[in-house]
């Protein structure tokens, strides 16, 4: 049912999704300036990124992690807690790289080398601690970065913290493995990072406008993981808002440092704010979630992930450092969304005249349904994924890795019409098939039927779309309230592609 616009704001107020769940925007972005950093699971899952996306990732500061796929091959504690990490253990997530890139479940394993690569741990750091950050040196190195492209830190003191170098209210000693995780150390670890991936940079603002935080609805990237919030953060310079083309930077937090756990203390307290104000540099602050319910692991037995990690452990699958893990996905979607605005190229340029791939071919539809439609078509050389246009919109909220995909959720007895588009490892989309229009089956729909879902459901499933960030019913054109997956519905289809808002019996 429809509520009234106060009372809409109302229930989002008390829920404190009133000022969130906001779509993410799209940006100016140097596709060619993406990094990524993180610590504890964070940093274990920025190593995982910029491996398997190794095209589109040319830098990360891993702050307290270990090397690529450890836990895929070994117990979590033998990646942890000071392990010595042998030489045949590196040898045999080695041959994990080696076969993953060969088969393209993550990318060439070449562009690793190109990477500039930031590495922090403390001595007092019982948690992860130095023997893991040693070998995941040992693997940049063995991968090709030369040594002159790692930047190696060993603070004298600090335990398994974020350190920065100013005070933030309910912040831990640098001494201590508490909660938030995030310590005045003396040391400004976002900003040596930073420089290790950007080079130098202009001076930072100690007190960056509270309006360029932005929460964001992460819902349509997840795929309903139960690891992940259903919000994240962005912080966007006002320089970057208005159209500079800037550079992105994914920051993941540690285990226990979630907004479920702590609030926005990693957000706003760890400094990157501060330097991406200056330096035209927008940050992404993605969200896991508490999630209690125990799963099979790769290697670790059956956990809960009670801590909120990101999962660097097999929580969700044993394609977790994959290119086709959830969570690696969701991720590799949202900087792809956030970087799809007008201008975002490589270098400041566009990409040059006839650089991009070829138009799809061969598509083709099967399988039609009162509710979905199965596409194919054939493979483009070159490409990293592909991207579905139903009616000119995108229908996938990830990318799509094989050569087809089932478009669900649509309307009975409608005629969509569908276009593929390749897109290549920087993130840039190729030329559009040529269009193919289909008819999903009559199935149970008649005149009459109501169908009850959240705005975005009905914009994705056809019967309504959004303008403005509020919702409209196709055909009558009533205004369903704001575009989100928070607002739920009912529809009542009176005629083909006609929807009015009402209720059935």
């Amino acid at each position: 049912m429809r509520f009234p616009r106060f009372l809409l704001a109302a229930a989002l107020a008390a829920t404190g999704l009133a000022h969130g769940a906001t779509p993410l925007g799209q940006y100016n972005i140097d596709t060619g300036k993406i990094s990524v950093s993180g610590l504890s699971s964070g940093g274990f899952m920025a190593n995982q990124l910029g491996i398997a996306y190794s095209s589109t990732f040319m830098g990360g500061g891993i702050f307290a992690a270990g090397p690529y796929n450890c836990a895929g091959l070994n117990n979590y504690t033998a990646c942890m807690y000071n392990a010595s990490i042998s030489t045949s253990q590196l040898s045999a997530m080695q041959a994990s790289i080696d076969s993953y890139s060969s088969s393209g479940a993550i990318d060439p394993k070449s562009n690793i080398a190109n990477q500039k690569i930031f590495i922090f741990v403390g001595t007092s750091d019982y948690t992860v601690g130095p023997n893991p950050t040693d070998a995941l040196q040992t693997q940049y190195l063995n991968n090709g970065v030369p040594a002159g492209s790692i930047s190696y830190v060993k603070r004298s003191g600090a335990a398994h913290v974020l350190p920065t170098d100013f005070d933030s209210t309910g912040n831990n000693a640098c001494s201590s493995s508490t909660s938030p995780y995030i310590s005045n150390c003396g040391y400004d670890g976002a900003g040596a990072a930073l420089t290790q991936i950007y080079g130098t940079l202009s001076p930072r603002n100690n007190a960056p406008a509270a309006a360029n935080y932005i929460e964001f609805d992460q819902t349509p990237y997840t795929a309903s993981n139960p690891g992940m919030a259903s919000t994240g953060w962005l912080y966007v310079p006002a320089s970057c808002a208005s159209g500079t083309q800037c550079k992105l930077h994914v920051v993941l937090h540690g285990c226990q440092q979630s907004t479920d756990k702590i609030g926005d203390k990693f957000v706003r307290n760890t400094g990157f704010s501060r330097w991406a104000d200056t330096n035209n540099i927008v940050l992404l602050f993605p969200q896991t979630k508490v999630d209690n319910n125990t799963h099979p692991t790769t290697t670790s037995g059956s956990l809960a992930n009670a801590n909120a990690c990101w999962d660097w452990i097999g929580w969700y699958g044993n394609d977790f450092a994959q290119k086709s893990g959830t969570q690696m996905a969701a991720i590799k979607a949202m900087v792809d969304r956030i970087a799809s605005g007008a201008g975002s190229g490589g270098g400041g340029t566009p990409p040059p005249t006839g650089s991009v791939l070829p138009a799809p071919t061969g598509l083709s539809l099967s399988g039609a349904t009162a509710t979905s439609m199965d596409l194919s078509w054939g493979a483009v050389s070159g490409a990293s994924g592909y991207n579905v246009y139903r009616n000119g919109n995108k229908a996938n909220a990830l990318m799509v890795y094989s050569t087809s995909y089932t478009d669900a959720a649509l309307a009975a007895s409608t005629t969509y019409s569908w276009a593929v588009r390749a897109v290549d490892a920087n993130g840039v989309e190729g030329d559009a098939s040529a269009a193919v229009s289909g008819t999903t089956l009559a199935g149970s729909v008649h005149a009459g039927t109501c169908t009850t879902a959240s705005n975005y459901a009905h914009t994705q499933a056809g019967r309504a779309y959004q303008q403005g960030g509020y919702t409209y019913a196709n055909g009558s054109g009533q205004n369903m309230g704001l575009w989100n997956v928070f607002v739920t519905t009912t529809l009542k289809q009176t005629g083909p592609n006609y929807y009015v808002i009402g209720t059935c019996p």
